[in-house]
């Protein structure tokens, strides 16, 4: 399951194993939002010295990948054990996700030669092992699906968001953002129509996202093939036809992840 990706042209020795920093700072005023605004177009002055001045890593392709999973008890419902389930596996390969029932995997990059694939393979049915072994000890289990099914409303509040400082600023913000209120819609063989006061129906999404390294050159042409793929790969990988019990698209991760983002006024 899930979409092939490229996210190139990043250096090894400057990525890290848990994808994003966790070093937040509320943006509650318009200066302090005019100030991180302007440090965002620094930091793409910065990448295009850095292209410009040919600072990336030359001469070798990779790819890696994440895995991201539900958390559920004995009878598939949803349970918010991932901060117990970090603490029994005290594994720097496995992170939070915005949801206390998620849990993801890093797979450590590998280069794109060879048996890169199996080794990839190899190294996610490791982690899954663990995981698997772990929540057994925490009474519970993992399931890898798009959307999980048994997943309701009532299991959508600030109450099941990992508690970290990160996710509630990305609350608050969007919040904010949207005037209060988010609003879902999608019809399928039934028809989703919703509004819900915080970001946690992003949470409903998980997947398996591939990495690729390429050098700055190749980027482009690279993203555009990736672009052309994902029709075809995503039709054969979907799943997740369920949204809180409505029965929606085949792929209905996509639709529910760009409204849970989007900002814009109807």
């Amino acid at each position: 399951m899930g979409i092939f990706a490229v996210f190139g042209i990043v250096h090894p020795a400057k990525s890290h194993r848990s994808m994003g920093e966790h070093n937040v700072d509320s943006l509650s005023d318009e200066r302090r939002l005019r100030s991180f605004t302007k440090a965002i177009l620094a930091d793409v002055k910065a990448l295009e010295r850095m292209l410009d001045s040919d600072m990336f890593e030359k001469g070798v392709r990779r790819i890696g990948a994440e895995q991201e999973m539900f958390l559920v008890d004995l009878a598939g419902r949803p349970v918010d054990s991932a901060v117990q389930m970090m603490a029994r596996l005290d594994n720097p390969s496995f992170t939070h996700e915005l949801g206390l029932f998620n849990l993801e995997a890093n797979l450590q990059p590998e280069a794109y030669s060879g048996g890169c694939l199996r080794k990839l393979e190899q190294e996610l049915l490791k982690l899954l092992d663990l995981a698997r072994s772990a929540a057994g000890e925490e009474g519970c289990k993992i399931i890898l699906t798009g959307i999980l099914p048994t997943l309701r409303q009532s299991d959508l509040s600030l109450s099941s968001m990992t508690p970290m400082p990160r996710y509630r600023a990305l609350n608050q913000a969007m919040v904010r953002l949207c005037g209060g209120q988010f609003r879902f819609r999608m019809k399928g063989i039934d028809e989703f129509d919703m509004t819900h006061d915080n970001v946690m129906l992003e949470a409903c999404n998980a997947s398996f996202q591939v990495h690729f390294q390429v050098e700055p050159h190749e980027f482009a042409p690279l993203y555009n093939i990736a672009q052309a793929i994902t029709g075809p790969v995503l039709a054969v990988a979907v799943n997740s036809p369920m949204i809180l019990g409505q029965r929606l698209w085949a792929e209905s991760r996509v639709a529910l992840f760009q409204q849970s983002v989007d900002s814009r006024s109807e």
